[in-house]
């Protein structure tokens, strides 16, 4: 976004553009083709409904880890869902199934028990269990599935010689904004682990944390290792669901200054955006994104810098006292009505974000590419007042 278009947005306010999700969407769409396999998008990550007429141009699915996901799929982008959840509910469960065009079993107790539902229906339902090969580069644990004691999936020596009845594929999830080169390794364990079984299924759900259409990602490595997956198992479809990758970089979170206050020479604008309510994985990670016109430094920088040099820590407006981050060097002081411009903030952030404080949620919007901006919501009391009782 230019000065203009940051000027022209609501504050606060999420927004996506949509020549940047088009670019995603075709780099994503030529990997699926050029590999022959199905990408479909991960609602954990991005779901935006709003949007999926755009989404619908380049793919077919969506995959889905709830019922209310799996409704979303089936009533708002017209194709059923591949669902997935560690623990699926009784209650829930016919809904999902309804909603349902592939469920994958975290555990063989949960097939055991809920199997015979997925027959009861006027559609075919695909079902499969999920693998841990018990091998992943993720090093931040809060978001490694196959760490020790995992409680996602079943180890191979869980798994009996011949395949329960109805099981028809697996699904993995090894990776968190992973490299191709993160694949192949994994692709060795799950083949080494799973070999034996992986010419007896039709299909082996990859999961997501493919990070695709990031800028150093080797999209033809990615090509050609899916390329040789397929030749050694013809029998497998080959399926992707990244979430991040569909919406990686393709908009921001625009905020104002509230106010400027100084404490022991540490300056802080106080921003009309929470990092705990809507930008909970920099705090969770922890990571520092990038804002518009601002050099990010040291977070000790801050602490004593002279006044002339611009240097703010950046605070939340929730009475939470760890929410704040810091620091970034501004061309210019900051001033009351300034707009602060957090870039990347459309993938696992509007999925994430809470109301605690009762503060106000951001809107959400597109930036059409002909430059007009579509308001997709704005949030008021009754959002806030709905979710409780």
């Amino acid at each position: 976004m230019n000065i203009e278009q940051i000027n022209m947005v609501p504050s606060p306010c999420y927004v996506m553009e949509e020549k940047l999700l088009r670019r995603n969407l075709s780099l994503i769409s030529r990997v699926a083709d050029e590999a022959g396999v199905e990408i479909i998008l991960a609602f954990k990550a991005f779901a935006l409904w709003k949007s999926f007429p755009i989404f619908r141009e380049y793919i077919n699915a969506v995959t889905a880890s709830s019922v209310n996901e799996a409704r979303l799929a089936y009533e708002e982008f017209g194709s059923r869902a591949h669902a997935f959840s560690p623990a699926y509910t009784d209650k829930e469960f016919d809904e999902i199934v309804k909603c349902s065009s592939h469920i994958t079993f975290n555990s063989l107790s949960q097939y055991r028990r809920l199997y015979e539902k997925t027959k009861l229906t006027d559609h075919t339902v695909s079902c499969g269990i999920r693998i841990n090969p018990e091998y992943s580069e993720i090093e931040t644990e809060l978001y490694n599935p196959c760490a020790p004691g995992s409680r996602f999936g079943v180890t191979s020596d869980m798994l009996p010689d011949e395949l329960p009845q109805g099981i028809e594929g697996f699904h993995c999830h090894c990776h968190c904004e992973s490299s191709s080169y993160a694949l192949e390794n994994t692709l060795r364990h799950i083949e080494d682990k799973f070999g034996r079984w992986l010419h007896r299924i039709k299909w082996l759900n990859l999961g997501g944390g493919h990070l695709m259409t990031r800028k150093d990602y080797d999209v033809e490595h990615l090509i050609g290792l899916l390329k040789g997956l397929r030749s050694r198992y013809p029998n497998l479809k080959v399926i992707l669901e990244p979430g991040s990758a569909f919406a990686w970089q393709t908009g921001s979170l625009v905020s104002s200054v509230v106010d400027v206050v100084e404490s022991r020479g540490i300056r802080t604008a106080i921003l009309d955006v929470s990092f705990t309510c809507h930008m909970p994985d920099c705090l969770e990670m922890p990571y520092q994104p990038t804002v518009t016109g601002a050099e990010s430094l040291d977070a000790n920088a801050v602490k004593g810098a002279p006044f002339e040099q611009n240097i703010y820590r950046l605070g939340g407006n929730s009475c939470l006292s760890g929410d704040y981050m810091g620091s970034w060097q501004f061309d210019a002081p900051l001033k009351i009505g300034d707009k602060v411009v957090f870039e990347d903030m459309i993938h696992y952030t509007t999925v994430k974000t809470n109301m605690f404080n009762g503060i106000s949620h951001p809107a959400i919007a597109m930036l059409r590419e002909n430059g007009e901006l579509e308001l997709f919501k704005i949030f008021g009391y009754e959002d806030y007042r709905d979710r409780m009782c």
